[in-house]
C-alpha cells in the first residue's frame, strides 16, 4: 500500500472488556508526521457534511473517538475511497491534495491529528478549483 494515499490506521487496543481500552501511538509509529495541531468536532447534526475541502500540504489523521464517521476521499487521480470509522482505535490517514467530507452520527466526537498549524492558504475549498489544481477536469 502507498503510505501516501488515504488509508486506514489501526493503533493499539491494549486492555480488555471487563476493565476498558487504552490505545496509543508512541513517536512516529502510527502517525507518519510531527503533530503540529489537534482539534476536535462534535455534536454535528446528520444532516450536515462537512469538510468539503483539501490541503495543499496538510496531513491529517481522523479518528472517531466516539460514535460513527464516514469519510469520503478523492485524489487527484479520480479515485474514490470511503472510510467508516466506529472503532476509536483506528484512524484515517488524508494526505494533501485530497479532498474529503465527513458524515457524523450526532454523538460522533472527531479528533484531528494534522501535521501543520492552522493557515487558511493552505485549504482548497472550492472542488471545481481542486479538480483544476488535480489535472483532472
Amino acid at each position: 500500500m502507498d503510505k501516501k494515499r488515504p488509508h486506514l490506521i489501526e493503533f493499539p487496543k491494549l486492555g480488555e472488556s471487563s476493565i476498558g481500552y487504552i490505545s496509543v501511538s508512541d513517536g512516529l509509529k502510527n502517525i507518519p508526521f510531527a503533530v503540529k495541531r489537534v482539534f476536535w468536532t462534535y455534536f454535528t447534526p446528520e444532516s450536515i457534511v462537512r469538510g468539503r475541502h483539501a490541503h495543499y500540504e496538510t496531513e491529517q489523521i481522523l479518528i472517531a473517538v466516539a460514535g460513527r464517521i464516514i469519510v469520503t476521499t478523492e485524489e487527484g487521480d479520480g479515485t474514490i475511497t470511503t472510510f467508516k470509522l466506529e472503532d476509536p482505535n483506528h484512524g484515517v490517514y488524508i494526505p494533501p491534495n485530497a479532498w474529503h467530507t465527513m458524515q457524523y452520527s450526532h454523538t460522533a466526537v472527531q479528533l484531528v491529528l494534522a501535521s501543520t498549524e492552522f493557515l487558511a492558504e493552505d485549504y482548497i475549498r472550492d472542488y471545481g478549483q481542486f479538480k483544476i489544481v488535480y489535472g483532472t477536469k
